[in-house]
């Protein structure tokens, strides 16, 4: 199948007489006649559900849906973006390992890997990904587990530079992590160009509608646990708690998809709910519908307040002469950069402020990615609790304005920015 019918019919596939729409399967248990039965789920001989918290057949759909749309050979949604963010380095690391991570990333995932991970014994570098391969050779060590990046920043726009830094991780032994948010599989699939594990919070493009947190972990099946087993010994030795099933014999390229359930949502129980995973499945059904009226009104906008006198700066990879305007001709559908624009206006914070206050359609919200246009001050909001240092290495000015251009009509999303502007 195509992209666009992917979106309509993978995952779910009705058989005679079944709905045609997915249907919320809201049990928390799944009924057997036998403990046989029960037993081989249990020690993941047989495929089945037996308990929502691990699996439940409707948000099995929109996983396999979501693996197929990413390229990978399997998928787990979670509760949210943090949790599949959580999930997806929990699985590699232990107490006394270390990951490199982009410095440019979104503000939660920059709290929750500096701060609570650093709680867990597991300590993070963050490092700018503009540096020259042998800088960043620098940072790794024999303990690195991983590196994690964003295809587009958050709230930067930045892209980053896929193959060379997959490149980089491999060349160390080690898998790489992205977030892919912010592009979509429909602008980017970074398995493609050589990432290993693919994440997002499904809260944003992918819902589109603003209805359900929730969050995806994609397992592309290339990295090679058992090439890297001093590494990584628990892919390929014993699971005392699954009767010493060793994940790279018994499930092969899923091996660190299955283990992920296997260990950690089966202990911190952060599986995707199955109605937030069928507002999910709506979302994608019209995924690159949107995506298209996204690119094209946001790109229509930057030029719009790319050209006005009151914006110092402006950041949206579609632009020419965009510091990332290359790379998103490389990495992204036809050099679509997502609905996602950052800009900094003369007089910083105050007249960013007064801006904000201004606006009369564009909402002001703790969200993005969203149907509707809305913005945010990030350093006010998402990234509130890093330093002005943090946040000059996340690559935002402290009066930098995050805006999500939506599907309104784009010469009335202009018009309200307009008549803000004139107030800032």
């Amino acid at each position: 199948m195509e992209f666009a019918t992917k979106c309509l019919h993978g995952g779910y596939e009705p058989k005679n007489g079944e709905p045609g729409a997915l249907p919320i399967i809201q049990s928390t248990t799944f009924k057997y006649d036998s403990t046989e039965q029960v037993a081989k789920l249990f020690d993941l001989e047989a495929a089945g559900f037996f308990y929502s918290r691990l699996a439940n057949p409707t948000v099995d759909n929109v996983e396999k849906k979501i693996a197929a749309l990413e390229g990978g050979v399997g998928a787990i949604c979670t509760s949210s973006g943090q949790a599949a963010c959580l999930i997806s380095l929990m699985n590699l690391c232990k107490a006394g390992d270390h990951v490199v991570a982009c410095s440019n990333l979104y503000g939660g995932t920059i709290n929750l890997l500096a701060v609570t991970f650093k709680r867990f014994g597991v300590e993070i570098t963050f490092v700018d990904q503009n540096k020259s391969n042998a800088e960043l050779q620098q940072y790794f060590r024999p303990n690195t587990k991983a590196v994690f990046g964003e295809t587009i920043a958050n709230p930067s726009t930045d892209v980053l530079d896929i193959e060379r830094i997959a490149k980089l991780a491999h060349d160390n032994g080690v898998p790489f992590i992205i977030d892919n948010t912010f592009a979509t599989p429909y602008l980017c699939r970074p398995i493609e160009f050589g990432a290993d594990i693919v994440m997002h919070s499904t809260t944003k493009y992918l819902d589109g509608h603003a209805l359900g947190v929730g969050g995806v972990l994609v397992d592309s099946g290339n990295f090679d646990w058992t090439a890297h087993a001093d590494k990584f010994p628990e892919f390929v030795e014993p699971d005392e708690s699954y009767h010493g099933c060793i994940y790279t014999k018994a499930f092969g390229k899923a091996a660190y998809i299955v283990k992920a359930r296997a260990q950690l949502i089966r202990d911190l129980g952060c599986l995707q709910s199955p109605q937030n995973a069928f507002y999910v499945n709506l979302g994608i059904e019209t995924l690159p519908l949107r995506m298209e009226q996204y690119c094209k009104n946001a790109l229509t906008v930057a030029k719009f307040l790319a050209s006005h006198d009151k914006v110092k700066a402006i950041s949206y990879p579609g632009l020419e002469g965009d510091a990332s305007h290359a790379l998103a001709q490389k990495y992204l559908r036809d050099g679509k950069s997502s609905g996602v624009i950052s800009f900094v206006l003369k007089g910083g914070r105050d007249a960013g402020a007064r801006f904000i206050d201004s606006l009369k359609m564009v909402s002001l919200e703790v969200h993005v990615a969203d149907i509707k246009s809305c913005v945010l001050h990030p350093a006010s909001s998402t990234h509130r609790q890093l330093t002005d240092e943090q946040l000059a290495h996340a690559g935002i000015d402290a009066g930098s304005i995050r805006l999500s251009v939506g599907l309104e009509d784009v010469n009335d999303t202009i018009a309200d920015l307009k008549q803000a502007l004139d107030q800032a």
